[in-house]
């Protein structure tokens, strides 16, 4: 089965969004898993974050946890979907897809230890 790997919020400020959930949540932040683009919730499961945007969509961006990113995105365009290319980060290798409605989401193979 298929879960959810993790997901991010987009906000054009990083550090409002830092002091708005924070107030309203009480979250806290890795600086270790976090960048001046991106605010890791510590402690969060599923995993989560903010990512800074210029423009930011009005819901999360979700990402499907996979045991391989190049085979699951085959099978996303044998069913009519797009697939960009993937990325690698620290944490894994991920990419953006949509459905075959135009909806986009994300896969996401973890590196070692995640």
């Amino acid at each position: 089965m298929i879960q959810l790997g993790y997901f991010t919020m987009d906000t054009p400020d990083i550090g409002k969004a830092k002091a708005f959930y924070s107030a309203v949540f009480g979250w806290t932040f890795d600086p270790v898993a976090s960048s001046p683009t991106y605010a890791h919730v510590a402690g969060s499961n599923p995993p989560f974050g903010f990512t800074k945007v210029e423009r930011a969509r009005e819901f999360p961006h979700l990402y499907f946890r996979v045991e391989d990113v190049e085979a699951a995105c085959k099978r996303v365009t044998e069913l009519g979907g797009k697939s960009a290319v993937p990325s690698d980060s620290a944490t894994g290798r991920s990419v953006v897809v949509s459905d075959d409605q135009g909806v986009s989401f994300s896969l996401w193979q973890p590196a070692a230890g995640f």
